[in-house]
């Protein structure tokens, strides 16, 4: 289980998981807090995230996380590799004696990005086009630069794939770490690259933006989803961010990686980004061990409404406070604001919202409530939200309730007397439809949640279902898997859907030639049968 350690190590730092117990602060490189077991008046318990260690010197105890876990849980070591494994979400049963290539394999992709990081480093210093670019187009200062270790990818097409491969990496491990393009030359060129990190600080893959725009290329390009880097549960800037969401005890959600950079110029250092505004339950798990304070800072569109509208939803289970900071003064983003005057960003992220609230006056601005129609439509959604609101918290529920009920001009009595409806579940065509539930709905649902957590399909298209039923198989199925086997997973689970369709397909066609015959329509009999000849022909 060696192997499962490290990994496990490299997933959750030392810090995080004492101040899971422990109130830590910052002393220097290391943290301070009173120890758990002794009497001490002065802080005599010391973690050293560089060493990944803690010492009790009251109690003269110390070591890793793992032996942290069992000195506070009174548990065995097995029992601890098991809770801090499903923190991390590591599969252990995948690390056995047999599997110690895999983490070699891993470890070598970890040492490739991490020499590429330092060669784009390298090159920004060289050129002065593009450090102009970045420290004055950009207003980033030296200290921003390094701290989140940005760079530059040479326009020439080879530079990078020549540079690693001289130093020993093979095109197939150039190719896992996500550095090359399908003709196997760089994949970022003429980029100001910025390294996605793990919250340990290991550089897992990057993000690259367009320095000289063209209509062929996209603003920004991201590495594809690889055995290190999962879109759907990456955190951007949490590395960076984590000390200070703990000191100040709240985070701030924005949109793109740039607003955090931006943001942490500014004296913001809570600040990090999830892809796009696809907050899953996993990243708010990630917040939560650090804070109950979420701050979203969320465009004010149909996408920033649904992202909030998910979130809180999510934020209840984990008994997260959501609020939204809009105070953008007619910037679009927080980057914006930030180059129009960082003070007006940190007075932003003081100016914050209840979610909820937010929320409600959006509806007012979406539905028009003068119409019968929007007056309905707004009960609905204001209804629906509120009811996520926790049954037990009834001056909450209440407050939302008066307010909806004044703005509609109707009684608290007669607004929470109002039945809300579930949403109807789209039809889908009969050809899609799979008449065996047991095995073609699992097929098709699993499908379903994997797409909604980032893993490609390729060209098969997944049917629509409940997103939050998807999330749920997701977390219950799939929340511990590492990337590499979800792709296995998606794979199987694709031949398994598209027999399945095949066979439903099938017995369509045989009730329609049936009925053709009956009728004695030869030529439409013709037709379905080739149909059907082709379909037979077909994988």
């Amino acid at each position: 289980m060696e192997d499962a350690k490290e990994e496990i190590r490299a997933r959750l730092a030392v810090e995080d998981v004492v101040g899971q117990y422990i109130e830590l602060k910052r002393a220097g490189r290391n943290f301070k807090g009173h120890s758990p077991w002794g009497t001490d008046r002065t802080p005599s318990f010391m973690v050293s995230p560089d060493k990944g260690i803690w010492h009790d010197f009251s109690s003269n105890r110390g070591g890793d996380i793992f032996t942290f876990v069992m000195e506070m849980e009174g548990c065995t070591f097995r029992e601890a590799l098991e809770k801090l494994a499903q923190q991390a979400g590591v599969e252990l049963k995948r690390y056995s004696d047999d599997d110690r290539k895999q983490a070699a394999r891993k470890q070598r992709i970890r040492d490739c990005l991490e020499l590429a990081t330092k060669y784009f480093q390298f090159c920004l210093t060289k050129n002065k086009a593009v450090m102009q670019y970045v420290f004055y187009k950009r207003n980033l200062n030296k200290k921003t630069v390094e701290t989140f270790r940005i760079g530059y990818a040479p326009k020439s097409g080879r530079a990078l794939v020549d540079f690693l491969t001289k130093r020993g990496f093979t095109g197939a491990e150039l190719e896992e770490a996500g550095l090359v393009n399908r003709f196997g030359g760089d994949l970022f060129k003429g980029r100001m690259t910025v390294p996605l990190m793990d919250v340990s600080g290991n550089v897992i893959g990057f993000t690259g933006r367009i320095i000289e725009q063209d209509d062929n290329s996209p603003k920004y390009l991201n590495t594809p989803e690889t055995i290190l880097y999962n879109k759907g549960r990456h955190i951007f800037g949490l590395s960076q961010a984590r000390d200070a969401i703990r000191r100040e005890d709240f985070v701030v959600v924005v949109e793109g990686n740039m607003d955090v950079i931006s943001s942490h110029q500014a004296g913001v250092c809570q600040a990090v980004a999830t892809a796009g505004t696809a907050m899953t339950e996993m990243h708010l798990k990630s917040f939560a061990r650090m804070t109950k304070d979420i701050r979203l800072a969320y465009d004010g569109d149909e996408a920033g409404i649904r992202a909030a509208e998910r979130a809180i939803s999510m934020a209840s289970k984990f008994g997260i406070y959501l609020s939204v900071i809009d105070d953008y003064h007619g910037c679009k983003d927080a980057d914006e604001l930030i180059q129009k005057d960082p003070k007006l960003w940190q007075a932003a992220v003081q100016n914050y919202r209840p979610a909820l609230e937010w929320l409600l006056e959006k509806y007012v601005d979406k539905y028009n409530l003068k119409t019968e129609k929007g007056f309905q439509e707004y009960a609905t959604e204001a209804k629906r939200l509120i009811e996520q609101i926790d049954p037990a918290d009834t001056v909450l529920r209440e407050k939302y309730e008066r307010q909806v009920a004044e703005r509609l001009g109707i009684s608290l009595e007669a607004f929470r007397a109002k039945k809300v409806a579930q949403p109807e579940k789209k039809k889908l065509k009969k050809a899609n439809v799979v008449k065996n539930t047991t095995v073609a709905s699992r097929a098709e649902k699993n499908l379903a949640a994997l797409a909604k957590h980032g893993i490609d399909l390729g060209d098969f298209e997944a049917q629509k279902f409940n997103p939050d039923e998807l999330d749920l198989i997701f977390e219950e199925q799939y929340s511990k898997w590492q990337n590499d086997d979800l792709q296995k997973e998606a794979k199987n689970l694709i031949a398994k859907a598209k027999s399945e369709r095949r066979e439903v397909e099938r017995k369509e066609l045989e009730e329609q030639i049936r009925a053709a015959e009956e009728s004695g329509d030869e030529a439409l009999e013709n037709e379905l049968l080739q149909k059907m000849n082709k379909l037979l022909r077909s994988k």
